[in-house]
């Protein structure tokens, strides 16, 4: 296990128990921290049951007498609401650290911050990258917003989790993660279009990504999304194709906001779009693959 032990034995609550929660969760269990988690998922819970931790009926119960809470939640929608709550509310004590891991709009971000102050509650964001994999082995990529005090303190729960790095104010981890998913959905699309017209050629797509990965065309898509997810055909990664369009969206509502282009993103995200129409509402990310070539 990596990490400082220090603050074994912190109580933490961990709200949002999936794909991701549910490992994360896990690891800061056999940490040694008391975990009380909370999901609307009865299995979700008891799964953390299982693993040691706590398992709640409630947000609210979950946050009562934390040290830290933790968000794991599909979208800034969700986690305004459970941290507008006033049974929530009425359980965060003073000099609580809230850390959203979701994929949160940073400017909702910045707001529940000011928010939370005015209660002495300090809020951080602090989205991942590294999927299910990297939740369940501890390697996530985090990345950190906040005020440097709040982040230190954080750092020894995150620790548990994965490398942190601190990428500037509140709402600067996510606004990162965003753009971050922005550029992995758009190699990815262009990944697939170029391996369609290859195998259409007749290369065979193996190889194609094989050498690709030795050229300057390599990117996180053909090395690690084609080769595990994509041609053994599982699309199984762990993370929907319409969370990622969220994140996308974010990413170039962002950059309309500062009034930097995102021709590119937006031209991408347009496409992305299209395949949530026309694939399942459950559909993986890396099914972006299937959809970009149909006839396969």
């Amino acid at each position: 296990m990596t990490g400082q032990t220090s603050q074994a034995g912190t109580t933490i609550a961990f709200i949002g128990l999936g794909n991701m929660g549910g490992p994360m969760s896990a690891r800061l269990v056999s940490a040694g921290h008391r975990v009380n988690g909370f999901d609307p998922s009865t299995d979700a819970r008891q799964r953390l049951q299982d693993t040691g931790g706590s398992s709640v009926d409630s947000a609210a119960a979950a946050v009562d007498g934390a040290e830290f809470v933790i968000l794991m939640l599909p979208n800034s929608t969700v986690v305004e609401t459970v941290l507008a709550d006033p049974a929530v509310r009425g359980n965060l004590r003073p000099q609580t650290t809230v850390i959203d891991m979701s994929s949160s709009e940073p400017t909702s971000t910045r707001k529940l911050a000011e928010d939370l102050e005015a209660l002495s509650i300090s809020l951080i964001d602090a989205p991942v990258s590294g999927g299910v994999k990297g939740a369940e082995a501890g390697r996530l990529t985090i990345m950190v917003g906040g005020d440097e005090t709040a982040v230190a303190r954080a750092q020894p729960v995150l620790s548990h989790l994965g490398s942190t790095k601190h990428a500037g104010s509140v709402g600067a981890g996510h606004a990162l993660k965003a753009i971050n998913n922005l550029l992995s959905a758009t190699h990815l699309l262009a990944t697939a279009e170029g391996i369609a017209a290859g195998e259409r050629f007749g290369l065979d797509p193996k190889v194609m990504v094989e050498l690709i990965n030795t050229s300057s065309g390599r990117s996180g898509s053909t090395d690690n999304k084609y080769p595990n997810f994509v041609l053994p055909g599982t699309f199984d990664s762990g993370f929907g194709l319409r969370l990622m369009l969220k994140d996308m969206k974010i990413a170039v509502d962002l950059a309309e906001q500062v009034g930097a282009p995102s021709r590119l993103g937006a031209q991408a995200t347009a496409l992305w779009e299209q395949a949530a129409d026309d694939l399942a509402p459950t559909a993986d990310h890396t099914e972006i693959a299937r959809w970009a070539e149909p006839s396969n």
